[in-house]
């Protein structure tokens, strides 16, 4: 069966494939990531098929001129056309971090594979880590960091809440961390961590440490000064803020952060993750020459550039994106709050723009809402949190869900929540059944009494 978000024929031409056009694609010469005439027109009547609004933490809803960009014919991955592509990637992802000489590294996998760059090529066995902890993220990160090696500590928040400030301090007194490390929004509790502050205590007590940042769950959506605040490492994932289909780990290191990896004394303790495969690669591809260690996902590339080129080149600005998501997103808190939902994070001014982490209300499960939204074709996240995940749901609001306000999908999400919330009471408040000898009660056969001498699930 095809997916609902498969590639319209109508749009895509009714014409046999082997009478399109015999070349990969046709592209500007002087501009080499835009689409040449022919494509640009088939390109503005291409719309996806329509399907249920994606608004859970990632992946996102993408615009048509990204899926249509994924849709891109084969190609070679060291094709002239195609090296200008990747090279742009490698400069914009820059821009959206405001950094101008980190270094980008655009490898085929998810955000996990952050984790695994991180811990392979800035940390060597035995080097203390500092991990500051504010959810399920954090406990993977460590996990990572644990496994190539590392003595790591924590700095664990409770739950809905972000580490403090005053708490890191105390920690980085104690021992000298090679590297420290943020998890900048929590997808399981929609936590934002204050990560200027934070780098600023770390730059005070520590000057030497290191700052990672896992922003998979907030580059785009929430503002990043990668210069201007000291982080040394910046890891993501195209399926969020980034607005790309899944497929590719995002990560930029700071000279310093090169530095470091380069000066180490003992050998990179992954194969695939590692920066000395995939530096020259990178430099390559910038400066303009193919390179080889292994095939990128040329379509996600493409598809990537189309999303970056949009955040980069084109209205709103990185400034008003920033401004946008977070107006969608207290409004979709303030809607729920009069609902009856209440928000995860304990103190609201470390709650993510992206998305909403919303518990249910007293008497409400996961069973009476999601099913109802899904019927509105509105898909959301259930808990994740392993301690606390029956007790809430996350929604995402990332992307051109946000910043396309044409699109309505914040009124829908908030409509849906609205309906599926009265309906899921009503269900509950339907009278019962009168009691067997009320006097409204209906005689009962043998059938019927069977039946009902068996519970009814809940709803």
């Amino acid at each position: 069966m095809l997916s609902r978000l498969s590639l319209s024929l109508s749009a895509l031409g009714t014409r046999p494939a082997a009478r399109l056009p015999a070349r990969p694609l046709s592209l500007s010469p002087r501009h080499p990531c835009i689409l040449a005439p022919a494509l640009s027109a088939r390109m503005s009547t291409f719309k996806q098929d329509a399907h249920k609004l994606l608004v859970i933490p990632g992946p996102i809803e993408v615009t048509d001129e990204v899926l249509f960009a994924n849709a891109h014919p084969s190609m070679s991955h060291v094709s002239p056309d195609f090296i200008p592509v990747f090279g742009d990637c490698i400069r914009m992802i820059r821009e959206v971090l405001f950094t101008t000489d980190a270094q980008p590294f655009i490898i085929s996998g998810s955000g996990t594979l952050g984790w695994d760059q991180v811990s392979a090529n800035l940390v060597e066995p035995g080097d203390n880590v500092l991990v500051l902890n504010s959810g399920y993220f954090g406990d993977s990160f460590a996990d990572c960091l644990r496994t190539y090696g590392a003595a790591v500590d924590e700095v664990r928040a409770p739950f809905g809440a972000a580490v403090e400030l005053t708490s890191l301090a105390v920690a980085l007194k104690t021992k000298k961390y090679k590297l420290v490390t943020i998890t900048h929004v929590d997808t399981s509790t929609g936590v934002l961590s204050d990560a200027k502050e934070i780098a600023k205590v770390v730059k005070h007590a520590s000057p030497d440490t290191l700052i990672a940042l896992d922003g998979v769950c907030s580059v785009a959506s929430e503002e990043i000064q990668m210069d201007a605040w000291g982080i040394d490492v910046v890891l993501t994932a195209s399926q969020k803020g980034l607005g790309t289909p899944p497929g590719l780990s995002v990560l930029v290191a700071s000279q310093r952060a090169i530095k470091v990896f380069e000066e180490r004394k003992t050998p990179v303790t992954s194969y695939y993750a590692s920066w000395k495969k995939w530096l020259p690669i990178m430099r390559a591809y910038e400066g303009g020459s193919a390179a080889y260690f292994a095939t990128p996902p040329v379509n996600l590339v493409y598809a990537f550039n189309a999303s970056l080129t949009q955040l980069t080149k084109k209205a709103p600005s990185l400034a008003d994106r920033f401004r946008l998501h977070k107006e969608a997103s207290a409004r979709i808190k303030r809607e729920a709050e009069k609902l009856g939902f209440r928000q995860l994070p304990v103190d609201l001014g470390y709650a993510a723009n992206g998305m909403t982490a919303l518990y249910f209300p007293e008497g409400i499960a996961a069973s009476d809402i999601l099913p109802r939204l899904a019927k509105r074709d509105v898909v959301v996240a259930g808990g994740l949190h392993k301690d606390h995940k029956d007790k809430y749901f996350r929604i995402g609001h990332m992307g051109v869900s946000v910043v396309d306000p044409q699109r309505g999908d914040i009124d829908k999400v908030i409509a849906a929540l609205k309906e599926s919330l009265a309906e899921a009471k009503a269900s509950k408040n339907a009278s019962p059944v009168p009691p067997p000898g009320s006097n409204n009660a209906p005689e009962l056969g043998a059938t019927d009494a069977v039946l009902r001498s068996t519970p009814a699930p809940r709803l």
